[in-house]
C-alpha cells in the first residue's frame, strides 16, 4: 500500500466566513482522518465557506470529492474554492453532477409544442438521408481502406445472403401469393358473376397481380422478414463493437457488412416477384376452376389473350428499386442502434415500418410515372 502524508486541515472563522485550509496529502489513503471532522464543521456552519487547498501536497479523486461534497452541503451559502494548481481545480469541477449542466436545456426541450416536434422530426429525417447517402457511398467504395487495396467484395458473402434472403423466403412468398391470388379471383368472380362476365376475372387477376400485387406483396414480406434481419444483425454487431473492430483492422465496415446484403437483395427481389406472380396466378386458376368453372386451359388462353408481358415487366422494373430502398433503410436503422437491447428493438421496428411505408410510396410514384408515359 502506498504511503501518504496524513491529511490535515485548519478551521478559522472570520465573522460569518469559515475558512478551511488543507495541507498534507489528500488521497484515498489519508483523508479518512479528516472526513468526519470536515462534515461536522460544515453542518454546524451557517455562513460563507472558503476552501483553500493550495498547500495540499497530493490530491486524488477522494480528496477532490471532499471539496465537492462541501460545496454541495453549502447550498444556499457562499462557497469559494481556491488553489494555485489549475489541474486540481479542474479535478474538483469534473465531479460536479451532470444534471447541473443539463437542467437548463431540459427546460427548453419542446418550447414550440407541435411545431417544435415537427422541426425535430424534419431534422432527424434529413440526418437519416445524409447517413443513407454515406452508407451507399461507403458500400460502393468497397471493403478495403488501406492504401493500395481496392474492392474486397467476397462473392461467397453475396451468395450466402442470396440463400438467406431469397431461397429461404420461397415458402412464405409462395404460400402468401397463392392465397392472395385465390382471394382476388374469388372476390372478382363473385362480383362479375352478376353481369355474366366471369371470364373477365382472368384479366382482373392477371393485370392486378402482375403489375401491382406481386411486387407490393413481395416487398412488404421482404421488409418484414429480411429488412428486420438486416437491422438486427448490424445493430447487434454495433452493440458488440464488432464494427469498431473492423475499423481497427483497417476495413470499411460498411463495405464488408452492407454491400453484400444490398447486392444480394437487389438480385433476389425480381426473382421473388416473378415467383409471387406465378403462384398468385396458380391460386387464381385453382379458384376459377373450383368456384366459376373456368378450366385451366380456358384460364391460360384468356390470360395470354388479354394480359401482355408488359404488365409483368412493369412489376419487375420496380423490384430492384424497392429492394435498394429496403436495404438502405434497414442498414441505416441498424447503424443507429445504441448500446441497449431496447434500442435494438426500437430501431428494428422502425426499419420495418419505414420500409413498408417507403415501398408503398414508391409503388404510387411508379404508378404515376407509368401513367404519364402511357405504359
Amino acid at each position: 500500500m502506498p504511503t501518504a502524508s496524513p491529511a490535515r486541515m485548519d478551521l478559522t472563522r472570520e465573522g460569518d466566513t469559515l475558512t478551511i485550509t488543507g495541507s498534507g496529502d489528500w488521497t484515498a489513503f489519508s483523508v479518512d482522518n479528516i472526513d468526519v471532522e470536515l462534515r461536522k464543521a460544515v453542518e454546524n456552519h451557517t455562513g460563507a465557506i472558503h476552501f483553500d487547498t493550495g498547500n495540499v501536497g497530493v490530491m486524488d479523486t477522494a480528496g477532490a470529492w471532499l471539496v465537492e461534497r462541501t460545496r454541495q452541503a453549502a447550498q444556499g451559502k457562499a462557497f469559494v474554492h481556491s488553489d494555485d494548481d489549475p489541474s486540481r481545480v479542474k479535478l474538483v469541477s469534473v465531479l460536479k453532477p451532470d444534471a447541473e449542466t443539463r437542467a437548463p436545456y431540459l427546460l427548453q426541450e419542446e418550447p414550440l409544442g407541435l411545431l417544435g416536434r415537427f422541426g425535430k422530426a424534419t431534422s432527424s429525417a434529413w440526418s437519416d438521408i445524409i447517413l443513407a447517402m454515406n452508407l451507399i457511398g461507403a458500400a460502393i467504395a468497397g471493403a478495403q481502406m488501406k492504401s493500395g487495396q481496392k474492392g474486397g467484395i467476397r462473392p461467397i458473402s453475396i451468395i450466402h445472403q442470396m440463400d438467406h434472403m431469397g431461397l429461404k423466403a420461397v415458402p412464405v412468398i409462395s404460400v402468401m401469393s397463392f392465397l392472395i391470388g385465390m382471394i382476388i379471383a374469388q372476390q372478382g368472380a363473385y362480383q362479375l358473376k352478376v353481369y355474366g362476365e366471369e371470364l373477365l376475372t382472368v384479366s382482373l387477376v392477371g393485370i392486378l397481380h402482375f403489375r401491382e400485387i406481386a411486387v407490393l406483396l413481395t416487398a412488404v414480406m421482404v421488409a418484414g422478414r429480411t429488412g428486420s434481419a438486416i437491422t438486427a444483425e448490424i445493430g447487434t454487431m454495433k452493440m458488440r463493437e464488432e464494427i469498431d473492430a473492423l475499423h481497427v483492422m483497417g476495413l470499411n465496415a460498411v463495405g464488408v457488412l452492407i454491400l453484400p446484403r444490398l447486392v444480394a437483395l437487389i438480385i433476389v427481389m425480381p426473382a421473388l416477384v416473378l415467383l409471387s406472380a406465378v403462384t398468385g396466378i396458380a391460386g387464381a386458376m385453382f379458384v376459377s376452376d373450383l368456384y366459376v368453372g373456368i378450366t385451366p386451359s380456358q384460364f391460360m388462353d384468356a390470360l395470354r389473350t388479354n394480359v401482355g408481358p408488359e404488365f409483368l415487366i412493369g412489376g419487375l422494373i420496380k423490384a430492384p428499386f424497392m429492394a435498394a430502398v429496403i436495404g438502405v433503410i434497414s442498414a441505416v436503422e441498424g447503424m443507429k442502434v445504441g448500446g441497449s437491447s431496447e434500442s435494438l428493438g426500437r430501431h428494428t421496428t422502425s426499419a420495418v415500418v419505414r420500409s413498408i411505408f417507403a415501398v408503398i410510396l414508391m409503388d404510387g410514384l411508379f404508378a404515376i410515372f407509368f401513367a404519364s408515359i402511357g405504359y
